[in-house]
C-alpha cells in the first residue's frame, strides 16, 4: 500500500509541473518524511491526485529515479530509496539556500538594501521561533 503524497502543484508557477514534482518528492525524501522502502503512489493514482497527465508525472518519477531518490520495481511498484546522511544534509542545505536565494531576488526586486533585508529575515526568524 503506497502513501499519499502531501504535495501540491501550481501551473501559474513559472517551474514546470514535473519539476515542482520533484522537488517537492525530493524534499519529503530528504527531510526523512518519506523513509526508504516507503511506497510511493503509481504514475497514474498520483497524476489523478494532482489534476495532471500521466506524461507529467512519468517524467518527475524517472527523473527521481535518475537521480538515485526512487526505484521502479516492475509489478511490484515505486519504492523510496535510501539517501545517505552526507547527501541528506548536502541535499537540506542547498534547499534552504535555494529558498533564501529566491528570499533575496524577490526583496531586490522590491528595491530592498542589504541591510533591510537582514533586518526582515531576522523579523522572520523571531516569529518563526
Amino acid at each position: 500500500m503506497s502513501v499519499p503524497l502531501p504535495i501540491e502543484v501550481n501551473e501559474d508557477r513559472q517551474e514546470p509541473i514535473y519539476y515542482q514534482i520533484e522537488e517537492q518528492v525530493k524534499a519529503l525524501i530528504v527531510s526523512g518524511y518519506l523513509p526508504a522502502d516507503t511506497a510511493l503512489p503509481s504514475i497514474r493514482a498520483l497524476a489523478t491526485d494532482l489534476g495532471c497527465s500521466v506524461i507529467t508525472t512519468r517524467r518527475a518519477y524517472q527523473n527521481l529515479e535518475q537521480d538515485a531518490y526512487i526505484k521502479t520495481h516492475r509489478g511490484k511498484g515505486t519504492f523510496v530509496q535510501e539517501v545517505g546522511k552526507k547527501k541528506r544534509s548536502m541535499l537540506k542545505e542547498q534547499a534552504v539556500q535555494d529558498a533564501l536565494r529566491q528570499a533575496v531576488r524577490t526583496a531586490r526586486q522590491h528595491e530592498y538594501t542589504d541591510a533591510e533585508i537582514k533586518q526582515l529575515l531576522n523579523i522572520v526568524l523571531r516569529e518563526e521561533r
